[in-house]
């Protein structure tokens, strides 16, 4: 029987890392891929996208499903969804009689955020003054919410393989009368950590990632963005502000610009790490809306993209990780440093042979 040599040092053996936003754990399982960034890179041709698509219901001037047409929006626009998944005005109900089948009423609103009149765009290849645009829009929704709901969850799923099912470039907003599931975790253990140490989990834990520059991938003078030592999928970033910011409607002006160039200079690595318009899901978290004071809170927002060695193979979350824990084989160290590692030059408009 052969036997396969035994990793000696803890960052080589199967470890399980905590995340202290949630208090859940997961998997790391180093071993099984020792080199995991040496999948090859795939020829897959890309979407030759129009600037503008006549079939695309978010197209500017087009009708939409139901039956409204779109201005002709020159920057950003958002409309409510003409399929919502909330609906307000609703008779709030609830039902607690029976611990077996509780139920209330979901109340809100969902809105999508049109980044661009342009079919043919992503944030990756927009520039930094519409990224900036696109900042601003989200200021906008949440300062206009953020008075009648509880939670306002602005996010982005890029990609067909996110489910995206049109490939204009856009987001969306749910926005809703209760806490959902993990922002309530997250306020736990923040409120958690505030009442033991008086201090803001999220800003010890920055200080202690810049200091160690493991997974620090890239930052500015107002930002940083990391693959955190707790991520579950394989390229995963957690994006901070380094002043204490409770939500997006504190961001001072040159926060926002800040932003603005850092995305775009993430989304540009994503995109050069598989040569492809990389897909993710990416949503902001920030502290909850009502008369508490959320000091505890610190904004935050997570980009989880799905790729884990080419263009076309990805991270499934089967088996092990529906009915036990998450789990990763490569390190988000070596995530990080594959990260760090690439251009702020898109590879499509790289020189020929270039590392982009």
């Amino acid at each position: 029987m052969r036997l396969r040599p035994v990793p000696t040092l803890i960052h080589d053996q199967p470890h399980r890392r905590l995340n202290p936003l949630t208090g859940e754990w997961v998997l790391v399982s180093p071993h099984r891929t020792q080199r995991p960034w040496q999948g090859k890179i795939e020829s897959i041709q890309p979407d030759k996208l129009p600037s503008y698509d006549p079939q695309c219901y978010l197209c500017p001037g087009n009708r939409r499903a139901s039956g409204e047409v779109n201005p002709l929006y020159t920057g950003v626009h958002s409309f409510e969804n003409d399929f919502s998944a909330l609906i307000s005005g609703l008779l709030p109900v609830v039902e607690n009689e029976d611990l077996f089948l509780r139920r209330e009423t979901a109340q809100g609103i969902c809105r999508v955020l049109c980044f661009s009149p342009r079919h043919d765009q992503t944030l990756a290849l927009m520039s930094v003054e519409d990224i900036r645009r696109v900042v601003e829009l989200w200021i906008d929704q949440m300062s206009e919410l953020s008075h009648e709901y509880r939670w306002v969850q602005i996010f982005e799923n890029r990609g067909k393989i996110m489910g995206c099912s049109n490939a204009h470039p856009h987001g969306q907003l749910w926005a809703g009368n209760a806490l959902p599931n993990e922002p309530y975790k997250e306020n736990s253990h923040q409120l958690h950590y505030w009442n033991e140490r008086k201090s803001v989990l999220l800003l010890d834990y920055l200080e202690r990632e810049n200091n160690k520059r493991e997974r620090v991938v890239i930052e500015n003078e107002h930002w940083v963005a990391l693959v955190p030592f707790w991520a579950i999928w394989p390229f995963e970033i957690l994006l901070v502000p380094r002043r204490h910011v409770r939500g997006l409607t504190e961001l001072e002006t040159p926060e926002q610009q800040a932003l603005a160039e850092l995305m775009k200079r993430l989304l540009i690595r994503y995109d050069n790490l598989f040569h492809v318009s990389f897909p993710y899901t990416m949503g902001w978290h920030g502290a909850p809306n009502g008369e508490d004071d959320f000091s505890h809170w610190q904004l935050h927002a997570h980009f989880y993209p799905p790729l884990l060695r080419s263009a076309s193979v990805k991270k499934f979350m089967v088996g092990y990780e529906l009915l036990s824990e998450p789990q990763r084989d490569i390190t988000p160290e070596a995530a990080a440093e594959r990260l760090r590692s690439l251009a702020d030059v898109h590879y499509t408009l790289a020189p020929e042979g270039s590392s982009a």
